[in-house]
């Protein structure tokens, strides 16, 4: 259940940008819909795209693949970060979110987006008239749920208040636990969901990514700070801590990785993303791994004495988020 909001999804979600957005690898249309498919299969009912990946092209594939079993699956989908034409603008201005979500309507092929969240905090639009606009949406019946991404504590406080939020995206791993000062605490505070993306650092915690890792100039990884090849050796120190206790378990890094998520509260559901079939029945095996308290205990105390070299995003970039 992603909090009290009556939202209910499987343990672990589909982050599908990658399949068309930010990464080396954009995966041909058919190929994209039959992963989302193949995920389906698995007993994946959570899927999550957004208005600025591709831009547009994203909403059209997970629409297209998920539209057989539409009345199985939750689809989230994000508004703030595009226009009406695609072109990347930081707005949630209300008459363009409503025209926006008339867009993400039509791509995805539905009649009503089962979560709709605010790709990043406008500063300049009061989050109570964002928060206004979608209960209208909703009222329409265009909208189920009202979510934000990496929004602070009290902007989700603010939010809440207008219109209740199901659901809160944020990045969120073994090396990227700020959520975990104030921005979880709120959300078991108000019942609300808590959806880590990048669960595995980007590929990172996989242990696929080392110094000698090699990426093409439209991976977006290039661009940040934690990704540099001294950063990628500094870090490393994190897998060998996970493939440790992963060998234990007769289970992966990232199995690891994501199984620590799941045992952090009830409500948090992480959305890796993959291209790879192999990597997608990877992850989602993390659900039948078991971590004791002595597990979780030993990561704890392996992770802290770890120092993670590189901040996750450029500076200017970072200003956007958590406001």
């Amino acid at each position: 259940m992603l909090g009290t909001s009556g939202l209910e999804v499987s343990a672990l979600g589909l982050g599908c940008m990658g399949m068309s957005h930010h990464r080396s690898t954009k995966m041909e249309p058919d190929a994209a819909v039959a992963l989302v498919r193949k995920a389906v299969d698995l007993g994946v009912t959570f899927f999550d795209t957004a208005q600025v990946y591709g831009p547009f092209t994203n909403e059209q594939v997970v629409g297209s693949a998920l539209a057989p079993v539409r009345d199985q699956v939750v689809i989230a989908t994000k508004f703030g970060e595009a226009d009406a034409s695609g072109q990347h603008v930081l707005s949630s201005r209300p008459e363009l979110v409503r025209q926006t979500t008339e867009g993400s309507l039509a791509r995805l092929g539905v009649e009503t987006i089962d979560l709709l969240y605010q790709h990043r905090v406008d500063p300049l639009v009061p989050i109570e008239e964002v928060a206004g606009t979608v209960k209208d949406l909703i009222g329409q019946g265009k909208v189920r749920y009202f979510g934000l991404s990496e929004a602070s504590a009290q902007t989700i406080r603010r939010a809440h208040a207008v219109q209740p939020v199901a659901a809160v995206q944020s990045e969120y791993s073994l090396w990227w636990r700020r959520p975990e000062e104030e921005v979880l605490p709120v959300c078991g505070e108000l019942g609300i969901g808590f959806v880590p993306y990048s669960p595995l650092g980007r590929g990172f915690l996989t242990g696929a990514i080392d110094e000698q890792t090699t990426f093409d100039s439209t991976d977006n990884r290039i661009t940040l700070p934690r990704f540099t090849v001294e950063a990628r050796k500094a870090n490393q120190a994190l897998v060998v801590l996970l493939r440790a206790i992963a060998e234990r378990k007769g289970a992966t890094p990232a199995q690891v990785a994501l199984a620590w998520l799941l045992a952090q509260r009830s409500w948090i559901i992480p959305i890796p993303g993959t291209t790879k079939l192999h990597r997608l029945e990877e992850n989602l095996g993390a659900v039948d791994i078991e971590l004791t308290g002595d597990d979780l205990a030993e990561i704890e105390r392996g992770a802290s004495e770890i120092h993670i070299v590189g901040e996750r995003y450029p500076a200017e970039v970072e200003r956007k988020t958590n406001h």
